[in-house]
């Protein structure tokens, strides 16, 4: 790996090594061979082709070993064909081909690529690539973060904290209720990405079935592709040129990009904590924080996390611009671009479990905390303003200004103002009673709520 161009290849592999069952040239290869004999099977079903009959289980079962029991030594073979062709989809063609030819297969060589371009192919390969890349990779660990945060939340769903709104002393909150937040947001955003429907198109050269319909004018040809591509769990696109649009493939990945954009926004909240003393990190013994200030423990998890949700968040800009524009009917602008998708999920994946090691070794420093609240009583200004206007007051608002703006005060101040204010007996009393780490409003029942 010391040689690989990508860290992703080389520093990073072992931590997003299983990605590559999914978006390496070798899953390339198989899930465009998938797709191949996928569509000879449909194929053999078609009533009107009397050419071809429905096969037996057990020659499906052969057939799809092709794709199923794919090796790196098969592919090897594919790269060889391409070599000659100069073309990667025609070289998978004829490297099925050879092996119908060997296994005494010869009569359904003519019926693989039948009718097809190139693009109906790749579509489907490069969408399901992705699609099962989220299912099996990084949805399951994108759901542990969530399941972290969660537990976070509820475990400190009462523990108050000093607000910084602006970065100065604000209303109260509580630890629970800021990872609530972050929790909410990327609870829908899984959703989204769950349920979002991902499109594929199989209707040839120009999108017109045009070479279908030649050869067996009888068949429905657009029933067919349906019942074809929702076979492989895909949503049909019936109305394409020969590209299917990308729409549903970028509405994914922005998807993907929105969860990152959050996940930034966690960071760098947890990094000013950190940087605050709100949040202790674990030691790590042998750990090294700095090469030259020994007493330094950095929050390298959460700045390596950053680093990556930026770079992939670039590169799904990147591909998000690119591939819903081509030339008329086809250009081949968006084929080098797809194959960089796998670089987008490596980095939102390495940068999830960064965060997921992040947060293992965070701890709360409740002295601080406490001390914090403590020192900024003039946060109370707000409650005591707001019990003034209900009783008819006027020019509270003003009058508190001036005791607390851009001032430091205790709660000595604050009750000599309190006992000076005409009021209900039970009101001021409300008021005398109430402290920075009680004034957090409802912030436990909204911890509840997830």
């Amino acid at each position: 790996m010391l040689d690989s161009v990508s860290p992703i290849d080389g520093r990073y592999s072992n931590e997003v090594q299983d990605l590559k069952l999914f978006f390496s040239e070798e899953a390339l290869l198989k899930y465009r061979i998938k797709v191949e004999i996928e569509y000879l099977i449909a194929l053999c079903n078609v009533v009107h082709i009397k050419q071809l009959q429905p096969l037996s289980s057990r020659k499906k079962t052969e057939l799809r070993n092709l794709y199923q029991k794919f090796s790196t030594k098969e592919a090897k073979r594919v790269k060889a064909i391409e070599a000659k062709t100069n073309h990667d989809v025609k070289a998978v063609e004829y490297y099925i081909q050879e092996k119908l030819n060997k296994s005494g297969y010869n009569k359904f060589t003519p019926w693989i690529h039948f009718a097809l371009t190139s693009e109906d192919v790749n579509n489907l390969a490069y969408t399901l690539m992705w699609q099962d890349g989220l299912i099996h990779v990084y949805l399951p660990t994108l759901k542990k973060l969530l399941t972290k945060l969660r537990s976070f939340a509820k475990k400190n769903k009462d523990f108050a904290m000093l607000s910084l709104t602006h970065g100065q002393p604000a209303t109260p909150t509580t630890i629970g209720k800021e990872f609530s937040v972050f929790f909410s947001r990327l609870h829908r955003q899984l959703y989204i990405l769950k349920t979002h429907k991902l499109l594929g198109k199989l209707n040839g050269a120009t999108g017109t079935w045009g070479a279908h319909l030649q050869a067996f004018p009888q068949v429905n040809w657009i029933k067919f592709s349906e019942k074809f591509i929702k076979g492989l769990k895909l949503e049909p696109n019936l109305i394409t040129t020969q590209i299917e649009a990308h729409d549903s493939l970028i509405e994914s990945y922005q998807c993907v990009s929105r969860i990152n954009s959050i996940l930034i926004d966690l960071c760098q909240d947890i990094w000013l904590y950190i940087s605050r003393g709100v949040f202790i990190q674990k030691r790590v013994g042998g750990e090294i924080g700095s090469s030259t200030m020994p007493h330094k423990i950095n929050p390298i998890n959460f700045e390596n996390a950053e680093g990556n949700l930026n770079i992939a968040n670039s590169l799904f800009a990147g591909l998000s611009r690119k591939l819903p524009v081509s030339r008329l009917q086809r250009d081949l602008s968006d084929s080098t671009v797809l194959r960089n998708q796998g670089v987008l999920i490596a980095h939102s994946l390495l940068a999830v479990k960064n965060i997921l090691k992040g947060l293992e070794r965070l701890s709360i420093d409740k002295n601080l905390i406490a001390a914090e609240l403590n020192n900024h009583w003039e946060i109370l200004a707000e409650p005591i303003q707001t019990v003034l206007r209900k009783h008819g007051k006027t020019d509270v608002y003003e009058k508190l200004k001036a005791l607390t703006r851009g001032e430091r005060i205790t709660k000595t101040d604050l009750s000599k103002f309190i006992n000076g204010l005409d009021i209900p007996k039970s009101e001021k009393e409300y008021l005398l009673d109430l402290t920075p780490q009680t004034y957090t409003g409802l912030a436990s029942k909204i911890t509840e709520l997830i």
